[in-house]
Protein backbone atom coordinates (compact mmCIF):
# COMPACT_ATOMS: atom_id res chain seq x y z
CA UNK A 1 0.00 0.00 0.00
CA UNK A 2 1.22 3.63 -0.86
CA UNK A 3 0.25 6.27 1.47
CA UNK A 4 -2.79 6.99 2.60
CA UNK A 5 -4.00 3.65 1.96
CA UNK A 6 -3.81 3.55 -1.41
CA UNK A 7 -3.33 0.33 -3.69
CA UNK A 8 0.02 0.82 -5.53
CA UNK A 9 -1.01 -0.34 -9.01
CA UNK A 10 1.96 -3.24 -10.26
CA UNK A 11 1.24 -1.81 -14.42
CA UNK A 12 2.70 1.34 -15.87
CA UNK A 13 3.51 2.59 -19.97
CA UNK A 14 5.85 1.64 -21.36
CA UNK A 15 8.27 4.22 -21.46
CA UNK A 16 10.60 2.48 -23.96
CA UNK A 17 7.94 2.95 -26.33
CA UNK A 18 7.18 6.18 -25.93
CA UNK A 19 10.66 7.00 -26.53
CA UNK A 20 10.68 5.23 -29.52
CA UNK A 21 7.84 6.76 -31.00
CA UNK A 22 8.83 10.34 -29.68
CA UNK A 23 10.19 11.41 -33.53
CA UNK A 24 8.33 10.09 -36.13
CA UNK A 25 6.80 11.56 -39.18
CA UNK A 26 3.18 12.04 -37.52
CA UNK A 27 4.24 12.94 -34.60
CA UNK A 28 6.49 15.70 -36.03
CA UNK A 29 3.97 16.72 -38.32
CA UNK A 30 1.37 17.20 -35.73
CA UNK A 31 3.40 19.26 -33.14
CA UNK A 32 3.88 21.81 -36.67
CA UNK A 33 0.48 21.63 -37.17
CA UNK A 34 -0.94 22.67 -33.61
CA UNK A 35 0.73 25.51 -34.09
CA UNK A 36 -1.38 26.50 -37.12
CA UNK A 37 -3.17 29.91 -36.24
CA UNK A 38 -7.20 29.75 -35.90
CA UNK A 39 -7.68 32.93 -37.32
CA UNK A 40 -5.75 32.61 -40.74
CA UNK A 41 -8.76 31.37 -43.01
CA UNK A 42 -6.27 30.44 -46.23
CA UNK A 43 -5.99 27.47 -47.00
CA UNK A 44 -3.54 25.10 -45.32
CA UNK A 45 -0.13 24.18 -47.68
CA UNK A 46 0.58 20.90 -46.65
CA UNK A 47 4.96 20.82 -47.88
CA UNK A 48 5.54 18.49 -45.03
CA UNK A 49 3.99 15.25 -45.85
CA UNK A 50 3.97 13.41 -48.89
CA UNK A 51 0.56 11.90 -49.79
CA UNK A 52 -0.91 13.61 -52.93
CA UNK A 53 -4.15 11.45 -52.96
CA UNK A 54 -6.47 14.24 -51.64
CA UNK A 55 -5.42 16.34 -55.16
CA UNK A 56 -7.17 15.67 -57.94
CA UNK A 57 -4.47 15.64 -60.77
CA UNK A 58 -2.78 12.83 -58.62
CA UNK A 59 -5.83 10.44 -58.39
CA UNK A 60 -6.07 7.12 -58.97
CA UNK A 61 -6.07 5.13 -62.05
CA UNK A 62 -10.16 3.69 -62.33
CA UNK A 63 -8.84 0.55 -63.18
CA UNK A 64 -8.00 0.68 -59.61
CA UNK A 65 -11.07 1.44 -58.17
CA UNK A 66 -12.61 -1.07 -60.36
CA UNK A 67 -10.87 -3.87 -58.86
CA UNK A 68 -11.90 -3.03 -55.80
CA UNK A 69 -14.79 -2.83 -56.68
CA UNK A 70 -14.68 -5.86 -58.51
CA UNK A 71 -12.92 -8.24 -55.64
CA UNK A 72 -15.90 -7.38 -53.22
CA UNK A 73 -18.45 -8.05 -55.55
CA UNK A 74 -17.12 -11.31 -56.44
CA UNK A 75 -17.51 -12.70 -53.32
CA UNK A 76 -14.21 -14.71 -52.96
CA UNK A 77 -12.26 -12.56 -50.65
CA UNK A 78 -14.14 -12.40 -47.71
CA UNK A 79 -12.50 -15.16 -45.59
CA UNK A 80 -9.32 -15.18 -43.45
CA UNK A 81 -6.30 -14.99 -46.09
CA UNK A 82 -3.33 -17.12 -45.42
CA UNK A 83 -0.59 -14.78 -43.34
CA UNK A 84 1.97 -14.76 -45.93
CA UNK A 85 -0.85 -13.56 -48.42
CA UNK A 86 -3.16 -15.09 -51.26
CA UNK A 87 -1.58 -16.84 -53.89
CA UNK A 88 -2.48 -14.72 -57.25
CA UNK A 89 -1.74 -11.59 -55.31
CA UNK A 90 1.93 -12.85 -54.42
CA UNK A 91 2.09 -14.10 -58.10
CA UNK A 92 1.24 -11.15 -59.40
CA UNK A 93 3.24 -9.20 -57.59
CA UNK A 94 6.34 -11.50 -58.17
CA UNK A 95 6.09 -11.15 -61.72
CA UNK A 96 5.77 -7.58 -61.86
CA UNK A 97 8.67 -7.14 -60.04
CA UNK A 98 10.91 -9.44 -62.01
CA UNK A 99 11.08 -7.18 -64.62
CA UNK A 100 13.66 -5.21 -63.16
CA UNK A 101 15.70 -8.46 -61.97
CA UNK A 102 18.08 -10.51 -63.88
CA UNK A 103 16.22 -13.88 -62.73
CA UNK A 104 12.32 -14.76 -62.06
CA UNK A 105 11.07 -14.42 -58.49
CA UNK A 106 8.34 -16.93 -56.95
CA UNK A 107 5.39 -16.56 -55.15
CA UNK A 108 7.52 -18.24 -52.41
CA UNK A 109 10.12 -14.94 -52.17
CA UNK A 110 6.85 -12.42 -51.66
CA UNK A 111 4.95 -11.59 -48.07
CA UNK A 112 2.09 -9.50 -48.24
CA UNK A 113 1.82 -6.98 -45.48
CA UNK A 114 -0.06 -4.03 -44.24
CA UNK A 115 1.92 -1.30 -46.21
CA UNK A 116 5.43 -0.95 -46.11
CA UNK A 117 5.22 0.46 -42.75
CA UNK A 118 4.76 -3.23 -41.42
CA UNK A 119 7.21 -4.56 -43.48
CA UNK A 120 9.80 -2.36 -42.28
CA UNK A 121 7.95 -3.50 -38.51
CA UNK A 122 8.69 -6.82 -40.03
CA UNK A 123 12.17 -7.42 -40.94
CA UNK A 124 13.22 -5.00 -37.71
CA UNK A 125 11.40 -7.87 -35.39
CA UNK A 126 13.15 -10.53 -37.24
CA UNK A 127 17.13 -9.73 -37.49
CA UNK A 128 16.56 -8.44 -33.33
CA UNK A 129 18.87 -10.29 -31.28
CA UNK A 130 20.34 -9.33 -27.92
CA UNK A 131 23.46 -7.22 -29.16
CA UNK A 132 22.84 -6.78 -32.41
CA UNK A 133 22.93 -3.80 -34.60
CA UNK A 134 21.67 -2.57 -37.98
CA UNK A 135 23.37 0.60 -40.08
CA UNK A 136 20.66 2.97 -41.14
CA UNK A 137 21.25 6.26 -43.55
CA UNK A 138 21.25 9.90 -42.53
CA UNK A 139 19.45 11.63 -43.55
CA UNK A 140 16.46 8.87 -43.96
CA UNK A 141 13.19 7.45 -42.67
CA UNK A 142 12.49 7.99 -38.93
CA UNK A 143 10.53 4.91 -39.17
CA UNK A 144 13.31 2.79 -38.87
CA UNK A 145 15.10 4.24 -36.18
CA UNK A 146 11.98 4.16 -34.03
CA UNK A 147 10.80 0.20 -34.98
CA UNK A 148 14.95 -0.48 -34.33
CA UNK A 149 14.66 0.97 -30.64
CA UNK A 150 10.94 -0.39 -29.25
CA UNK A 151 12.80 -4.05 -30.41
CA UNK A 152 16.08 -2.96 -28.47
CA UNK A 153 17.68 -3.59 -31.55
CA UNK A 154 21.06 -0.64 -31.92
CA UNK A 155 20.87 1.13 -34.39
CA UNK A 156 24.22 3.42 -36.60
CA UNK A 157 23.92 5.96 -38.82
CA UNK A 158 26.15 6.30 -41.81
CA UNK A 159 26.17 9.29 -43.86
CA UNK A 160 24.81 9.84 -47.31
CA UNK A 161 26.90 12.07 -49.31
CA UNK A 162 25.04 15.81 -50.75
CA UNK A 163 28.38 16.39 -52.51
CA UNK A 164 28.09 13.42 -54.54
CA UNK A 165 24.31 13.03 -55.48
CA UNK A 166 23.27 11.32 -52.07
CA UNK A 167 25.77 8.47 -52.54
CA UNK A 168 26.32 5.97 -50.10
CA UNK A 169 29.61 6.81 -47.82
CA UNK A 170 30.54 3.16 -48.12
CA UNK A 171 33.79 3.79 -46.13
CA UNK A 172 31.97 4.98 -43.59
CA UNK A 173 29.62 1.93 -43.59
CA UNK A 174 32.81 -0.13 -43.64
CA UNK A 175 33.77 1.93 -40.14
CA UNK A 176 30.51 1.54 -38.08
CA UNK A 177 29.96 -2.35 -38.72
CA UNK A 178 31.15 -5.05 -36.71
CA UNK A 179 30.80 -9.10 -35.82
CA UNK A 180 26.96 -7.83 -34.73
CA UNK A 181 25.93 -5.71 -38.00
CA UNK A 182 23.07 -7.50 -39.38
CA UNK A 183 22.10 -5.34 -41.90
CA UNK A 184 22.32 -1.86 -43.78
CA UNK A 185 18.82 -0.42 -44.81
CA UNK A 186 19.04 1.79 -48.26
CA UNK A 187 16.02 3.74 -49.53
CA UNK A 188 16.13 4.03 -53.48
CA UNK A 189 14.66 6.29 -54.63
CA UNK A 190 15.52 8.59 -51.81
CA UNK A 191 13.37 9.24 -48.59
CA UNK A 192 13.90 12.49 -47.80
CA UNK A 193 16.48 13.41 -50.89
CA UNK A 194 14.72 12.54 -53.67
CA UNK A 195 17.57 10.97 -55.09
CA UNK A 196 18.33 7.64 -57.40
CA UNK A 197 21.40 5.42 -56.93
CA UNK A 198 23.34 4.08 -59.93
CA UNK A 199 23.55 0.90 -61.17
CA UNK A 200 27.19 1.24 -60.54
CA UNK A 201 26.69 2.54 -57.07
CA UNK A 202 24.25 -0.27 -56.08
CA UNK A 203 26.67 -2.99 -57.22
CA UNK A 204 29.07 -1.67 -54.83
CA UNK A 205 26.85 -1.27 -52.32
CA UNK A 206 26.42 -5.12 -52.42
CA UNK A 207 29.89 -5.79 -52.93
CA UNK A 208 30.65 -3.77 -49.56
CA UNK A 209 27.47 -5.69 -48.00
CA UNK A 210 29.19 -8.99 -49.02
CA UNK A 211 32.45 -8.18 -47.46
CA UNK A 212 30.97 -7.52 -44.31
CA UNK A 213 28.94 -10.41 -44.60
CA UNK A 214 25.99 -8.32 -43.55
CA UNK A 215 22.06 -8.36 -45.84
CA UNK A 216 20.98 -4.96 -47.77
CA UNK A 217 17.27 -3.97 -46.90
CA UNK A 218 16.25 -1.98 -49.48
CA UNK A 219 12.98 1.02 -49.18
CA UNK A 220 11.67 1.25 -53.07
CA UNK A 221 8.20 2.13 -51.99
CA UNK A 222 8.55 5.24 -54.38
CA UNK A 223 9.89 2.78 -57.01
CA UNK A 224 9.70 4.12 -60.74
CA UNK A 225 8.73 7.27 -59.61
CA UNK A 226 11.76 8.49 -61.47
CA UNK A 227 12.73 11.12 -63.37
CA UNK A 228 16.06 12.72 -64.59
CA UNK A 229 19.94 11.61 -64.83
CA UNK A 230 19.42 8.29 -63.24
CA UNK A 231 17.00 5.46 -64.31
CA UNK A 232 15.71 3.46 -61.49
CA UNK A 233 17.57 0.29 -60.66
CA UNK A 234 16.29 -2.56 -58.17
CA UNK A 235 18.84 -3.47 -55.35
CA UNK A 236 17.58 -6.36 -55.76
CA UNK A 237 19.37 -7.11 -59.43
CA UNK A 238 22.29 -7.79 -57.36
CA UNK A 239 20.53 -10.45 -55.51
CA UNK A 240 23.42 -13.11 -56.56
CA UNK A 241 26.39 -10.92 -54.57
CA UNK A 242 24.48 -10.28 -51.28
CA UNK A 243 21.07 -11.27 -49.74
CA UNK A 244 18.54 -8.27 -50.12
CA UNK A 245 15.26 -7.92 -48.69
CA UNK A 246 13.17 -5.68 -51.12
CA UNK A 247 10.77 -3.16 -49.02
CA UNK A 248 7.45 -1.72 -51.31
CA UNK A 249 3.77 -1.07 -51.81
CA UNK A 250 1.10 0.05 -53.97
CA UNK A 251 0.84 3.22 -52.11
CA UNK A 252 3.08 5.79 -53.69
CA UNK A 253 3.20 4.40 -57.59
CA UNK A 254 -0.70 3.76 -57.31
CA UNK A 255 -1.42 6.82 -55.17
CA UNK A 256 -3.46 4.58 -52.55
CA UNK A 257 -1.87 5.38 -49.28
CA UNK A 258 -5.08 4.57 -47.44
CA UNK A 259 -5.15 1.22 -48.92
CA UNK A 260 -2.37 -0.23 -46.93
CA UNK A 261 -0.81 -3.08 -49.08
CA UNK A 262 2.79 -3.38 -49.05
CA UNK A 263 5.02 -6.20 -49.40
CA UNK A 264 8.41 -7.89 -47.90
CA UNK A 265 10.40 -9.69 -50.88
CA UNK A 266 13.59 -11.92 -50.14
CA UNK A 267 15.67 -11.31 -52.86
CA UNK A 268 18.45 -14.43 -53.14
CA UNK A 269 18.75 -16.87 -55.19
CA UNK A 270 21.41 -18.57 -53.53
CA UNK A 271 19.43 -19.21 -50.78
CA UNK A 272 21.21 -17.76 -48.12
CA UNK A 273 18.48 -16.88 -46.37
CA UNK A 274 16.64 -19.60 -45.64
CA UNK A 275 19.94 -21.63 -44.46
CA UNK A 276 20.01 -18.64 -41.71
CA UNK A 277 16.49 -19.48 -41.00
CA UNK A 278 15.43 -15.73 -41.91
CA UNK A 279 12.58 -16.92 -44.12
CA UNK A 280 11.44 -18.80 -41.11
CA UNK A 281 10.95 -16.11 -38.92
CA UNK A 282 9.25 -14.00 -41.21
CA UNK A 283 6.52 -16.53 -41.57
CA UNK A 284 6.91 -17.26 -37.97
CA UNK A 285 6.22 -13.52 -37.40
CA UNK A 286 3.28 -12.95 -39.79
CA UNK A 287 1.86 -16.10 -37.72
CA UNK A 288 1.30 -13.79 -35.04
CA UNK A 289 0.58 -10.29 -36.70
CA UNK A 290 -2.29 -9.41 -38.78
CA UNK A 291 -2.61 -9.11 -42.63
CA UNK A 292 -3.49 -6.46 -45.22
CA UNK A 293 -7.38 -6.41 -45.77
CA UNK A 294 -8.13 -9.87 -48.03
CA UNK A 295 -10.53 -7.86 -50.37
CA UNK A 296 -7.36 -5.12 -51.25
CA UNK A 297 -5.09 -8.53 -52.00
CA UNK A 298 -7.71 -9.69 -54.68
CA UNK A 299 -7.44 -6.73 -56.07
CA UNK A 300 -3.80 -6.87 -56.76
CA UNK A 301 -3.82 -8.93 -59.84
CA UNK A 302 -6.21 -6.31 -61.79
CA UNK A 303 -4.10 -3.42 -60.67
CA UNK A 304 -1.15 -4.50 -61.86
CA UNK A 305 -2.09 -6.22 -64.96
CA UNK A 306 -4.34 -3.44 -66.11
CA UNK A 307 -2.63 -0.06 -65.05
CA UNK A 308 -1.70 1.00 -68.67
CA UNK A 309 1.99 3.08 -68.81
CA UNK A 310 -0.65 6.19 -69.72
CA UNK A 311 -0.92 6.52 -66.32
CA UNK A 312 2.22 5.99 -64.95
CA UNK A 313 3.40 8.67 -67.48
CA UNK A 314 1.01 11.30 -66.37
CA UNK A 315 1.91 11.14 -62.91
CA UNK A 316 5.89 11.36 -63.78
CA UNK A 317 4.81 14.07 -65.94
CA UNK A 318 3.28 15.95 -63.09
CA UNK A 319 5.96 15.14 -60.79
CA UNK A 320 8.17 16.46 -62.83
CA UNK A 321 6.51 19.68 -63.20
CA UNK A 322 6.60 20.48 -59.55
CA UNK A 323 9.56 19.56 -59.24
CA UNK A 324 11.01 22.03 -60.98
CA UNK A 325 8.51 24.40 -59.79
CA UNK A 326 9.60 23.79 -56.18
CA UNK A 327 13.37 24.06 -57.05
CA UNK A 328 12.77 27.62 -58.88
CA UNK A 329 10.56 28.56 -56.06
CA UNK A 330 13.41 27.87 -53.68
CA UNK A 331 16.10 29.50 -55.41
CA UNK A 332 14.06 32.70 -54.90
CA UNK A 333 13.76 32.45 -51.01
CA UNK A 334 17.36 33.42 -50.21
CA UNK A 335 17.15 32.15 -46.60
CA UNK A 336 17.01 28.32 -48.18
CA UNK A 337 19.76 26.73 -50.43
CA UNK A 338 19.12 23.58 -52.57
CA UNK A 339 21.97 21.23 -52.97
CA UNK A 340 20.73 18.19 -54.77
CA UNK A 341 17.55 19.02 -54.77
CA UNK A 342 17.18 18.85 -50.49
CA UNK A 343 16.76 21.82 -48.70
CA UNK A 344 19.14 23.55 -46.02
CA UNK A 345 18.09 26.73 -43.91
CA UNK A 346 20.53 29.34 -43.38
CA UNK A 347 19.86 31.72 -40.34
CA UNK A 348 17.04 34.47 -40.36
CA UNK A 349 17.08 37.19 -37.62
CA UNK A 350 15.12 35.17 -35.55
CA UNK A 351 15.11 31.70 -36.66
CA UNK A 352 16.63 29.52 -33.96
CA UNK A 353 16.81 25.96 -36.16
CA UNK A 354 14.52 23.95 -38.34
CA UNK A 355 11.47 23.60 -36.05
CA UNK A 356 11.62 27.00 -34.83
CA UNK A 357 11.64 27.47 -39.06
CA UNK A 358 8.66 25.16 -39.08
CA UNK A 359 6.43 26.30 -36.14
CA UNK A 360 6.65 29.92 -36.76
CA UNK A 361 5.98 29.24 -40.77
CA UNK A 362 2.73 27.33 -39.62
CA UNK A 363 1.60 29.91 -37.32
CA UNK A 364 2.34 32.64 -39.34
CA UNK A 365 1.52 31.76 -43.19
CA UNK A 366 -0.37 28.16 -42.87
CA UNK A 367 2.31 26.28 -44.34
CA UNK A 368 3.43 23.02 -43.52
CA UNK A 369 6.84 21.76 -43.79
CA UNK A 370 8.97 19.23 -42.33
CA UNK A 371 12.15 20.09 -40.12
CA UNK A 372 14.59 17.93 -40.92
CA UNK A 373 16.28 16.88 -37.87
CA UNK A 374 13.73 14.31 -37.41
CA UNK A 375 15.16 12.76 -40.16
CA UNK A 376 18.71 13.14 -39.20
CA UNK A 377 19.77 16.11 -40.49
CA UNK A 378 19.30 19.22 -38.23
CA UNK A 379 18.60 22.78 -39.95
CA UNK A 380 17.19 21.48 -43.05
CA UNK A 381 14.14 20.68 -44.61
CA UNK A 382 11.76 18.25 -45.91
CA UNK A 383 9.74 19.81 -48.73
CA UNK A 384 6.83 17.44 -50.75
CA UNK A 385 6.58 18.88 -54.38
CA UNK A 386 3.55 15.88 -54.57
CA UNK A 387 0.61 18.82 -54.64
CA UNK A 388 -1.01 20.44 -57.30
CA UNK A 389 1.01 23.14 -59.06
CA UNK A 390 -1.13 26.17 -57.69
CA UNK A 391 -1.19 25.26 -54.02
CA UNK A 392 2.58 24.66 -54.78
CA UNK A 393 3.15 28.27 -55.91
CA UNK A 394 0.91 29.75 -53.14
CA UNK A 395 3.34 27.52 -51.00
CA UNK A 396 6.11 28.80 -52.49
CA UNK A 397 4.80 32.26 -51.99
CA UNK A 398 4.01 32.38 -48.30
CA UNK A 399 7.70 30.77 -47.26
CA UNK A 400 8.73 33.65 -49.56
CA UNK A 401 7.26 36.35 -47.66
CA UNK A 402 7.93 34.42 -44.74
CA UNK A 403 11.61 35.15 -45.23
CA UNK A 404 10.79 39.05 -46.08
CA UNK A 405 9.68 39.36 -42.92
CA UNK A 406 12.26 37.50 -41.36
CA UNK A 407 15.31 38.10 -42.89
CA UNK A 408 18.64 38.71 -40.90
CA UNK A 409 19.00 42.63 -40.93
CA UNK A 410 22.40 44.06 -42.89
Amino acid sequence: MENGGRKRWGFQGNEELDKAASITIRGVLNKVMSNLNPQDHRPVIPLGHGDPSAFSCFRTTPVAEDAIVDALRSRKFNSYAPAVGILPARRAIAEHLSHDLPYKLSPDDIFLTIGCSQAIELIIKVLARPGANILLPRPGYPFYESHAAANHLEFRHFDLLPEKGWEVDLEGVKALADENTVAMVIINPGNPCGNIFTHEHLKKVAETARMLGILVISDEVYAHLAFGGNPYVSMGAFGSITPVITLGSISKRWIVPGWRLGWLVTNDPNGILHKSGVVESIVSSLNISSDPATFIQGAVPQIIEKTTDDFYLKIISILRETAGTCFDGIEDIPCLTCPHKARRIHVCDDIEDDIDFCMKLSKEESVIVFPGFAVGMKNWLRITFAIEPPSLEDGLGRIKAFYQRHAKKQ
